[in-house]
């Protein structure tokens, strides 16, 4: 990496502060002559793209991030929906399953269940401690639609905060990726001689409780100023440990809460356009969900958000929203249920249990149909063609990641509903013509939110991420489609406003934090909105020339 290192007394002891730095700024003799910046930039980007592999662009970038990281996020930034894809969905999922093969130096840190009771020790060797403002943390057990990974999850830790610098101008020295290793139980990683990781299954539930005790204590005491987000861990563990530590620490979970807020804010947009083509009211809408895991469930309790905008109470919200697991309908006389799904089970039907889902549209009629089930074409011609059947507009979002898990891909989506579907995906997809018309498919990809969630709990030092802020980050981007984008029937903005974006729901964050009593920066109190605008415009890094 190139950087600059500034010598810094805390408490008496010398420590280097790490700042990224750019090429153009080494001494002289250190560069060739004629290396000029705007051209540098010229060749970075042509030797992206003469690989024909995404994976050899992902390699490529990550070499660039170490060696300019000014290069790489100025090009960056400037590329963003090129780039978006390159750096994190779907091209990291390739990343992960290939961490141990790829791997040519490390980023971030690695906290193994052998450091149990060392923990604070080891995440003293951190560069840059008094920097830190913000970590993604993941345990590596469901990276993606992918499984279990072990230590090959770290590039998601890397890509999240990636998106961080890129999309709200944290500081790349502020972010610290994480993974903790406690085991895995891929057979496959275990057996192959380039695995990065510890060599043995997964610990005990028991042991993994005490290990994260002392992980989160030791990393309030080692970064007391750090946010903390917690990424891909396995469904009930994703629930727990947000659970037992939300009200203790400022963090949240993307999976669970992130990917809440951003199809949230889409089912809002989405909902307008159904609406003004059934002539039926908001309040119609009946959203049936395939995918009952962390990321389902924490998307069903967010949507419960827009029944409530439209004036029902917590119980009214609840019965708008159906769920179905691997089993088929979620109903409370099926039988045992998993503890995250009872909150969604219905109580209104009895009956056999129902496992073909166009049968399940039927009885149920939903106007929205939504997926985080990872299974790839569930979402098949019978399926949509009955949506289509039944809603002038079908609102249909296959949600899973990467692009080989998605439940159906927007040509498919636009042909068989013959043009009517109102289209969001957690991939990207390209645009599609029909009948003369340009469509657009959206992507509810949790950057919309992420970014500008971690802008404002920063800036506002706040002690806890609370629901209000979450949805908040949600009506925040639910508002940001410009009038052009609306004209097109977007709903989600275009990713290149990225940046304008975050500004706006930092906005939103620090001004519910503000109300909830959680923030610690009590001078931005006195500020009005344009006056914090401008002041949260003023702290995003932007990389130098």
């Amino acid at each position: 990496m190139t950087i600059v290192l500034t010598p810094v007394w805390t408490n008496g002891v010398q420590k280097l502060k790490v700042e990224p730095g750019p090429l153009a700024k080494l001494p002289r003799g250190l560069t060739p002559p004629a290396l000029e910046h705007n051209v540098h930039r010229m060749r970075c980007l042509a030797q992206l793209r003469s690989k024909d592999k995404n994976i050899e662009k992902y390699i490529y970038l990550s070499q660039l991030k170490d060696a300019d990281p000014n290069m790489f996020y100025k090009i960056c930034i400037e590329n963003l929906s090129e780039f978006t894809p390159l750096i994190y969905t779907p091209t990291v999922g390739d990343a992960c399953l290939q961490y141990s093969h790829i791997f040519r130096r490390p980023e971030g840190m690695f906290i193994s269940i052998k450091d149990k009771g060392n923990i604070g020790k080891v995440l003293r060797n951190w560069p840059c401690i008094d920097g830190a403002r913000i970590a993604v943390v993941t345990d590596g057990s469901r990276i993606l639609g992918l499984g279990d990974l072990g230590v090959n999850g770290m590039p998601i830790s890397i890509g999240k905060l990636s998106l961080y610098v890129a999309g709200a101008g944290i500081r790349p020295h502020s972010t610290v990726p994480i993974c903790i290793d406690v085991g895995t139980d891929n057979k496959a990683f275990l057996e192959d001689p380039l695995y990065l990781g510890l060599r043995q299954p997964r610990v005990s539930e028991a042991e993994m409780n005490e290990f994260m005790e002392e992980f989160m204590h030791e990393m309030s005491v080692v970064f007391p100023e750090l946010l903390i987000q917690f990424e891909d861990f396995a469904t009930d563990k994703a629930f727990s440990f947000l659970s037992t530590f939300r009200n203790r620490y400022p963090l949240f979970n993307d999976d669970i809460q992130g990917t809440g807020a951003v199809v949230l804010s889409g089912f809002l947009n989405a909902a307008k356009l159904s609406s003004a083509a059934s002539g039926r009211p908001l309040a119609d809408q009946r959203i049936l969900f395939l995918g009952a895991g962390s990321a389902g469930v924490g998307v069903s309790m967010q949507l419960t958000s827009f029944f409530k905008l439209q004036g029902m109470s917590e119980e009214e919200a609840r019965q708008r929203i159906w769920l179905v697991d691997s089993q088929g309908l979620v109903y409370d006389s099926r039988g045992k249920l998993a503890e995250h799904k009872k909150y969604f089970s219905r109580k209104d039907y009895d009956g056999p249990p129902m496992t073909n889902l166009v049968d399940i549209i039927d009885h149920i009629k939903p106007t929205a149909l939504f997926g985080l089930s990872t299974m790839k074409g569930a979402f098949n011609q019978a399926v949509i063609e009955k949506m289509s059947e039944i809603n002038a507009r079908p609102i249909i979002f296959p949600l899973s990641n990467p692009v080989s898990l998605s439940e159906c891909v927007f040509s498919e989506a636009v042909e068989w509903s013959n043009g009517k579907v109102i289209f969001a995906s957690g991939s990207p997809f390209p645009e599609q013509t029909h009948a003369g018309r340009t469509l657009y498919p959206g992507q509810g990809n949790n950057m919309y939110v992420f970014p500008g969630i971690g802008l404002g709990a920063i800036l506002a030092r706040a002690s806890s991420i609370t629901d209000s802020m979450i949805e908040a980050a949600s009506l925040g981007l639910a508002d940001s489609l410009t009038d052009e984008e609306r004209a097109l029937d977007l709903v989600y903005p275009r990713i290149e406003r990225i940046r304008e974006i975050s500004a706006q729901i930092a906005l939103s964050v620090i001004r519910t934090a503000q109300k909830e009593g959680v923030d610690k920066s009590s001078d931005l109190r006195q500020l009005d909105d344009t006056a914090l605008l401008k002041h949260i415009k003023g702290k995003m890094w932007n990389p130098s020339s």
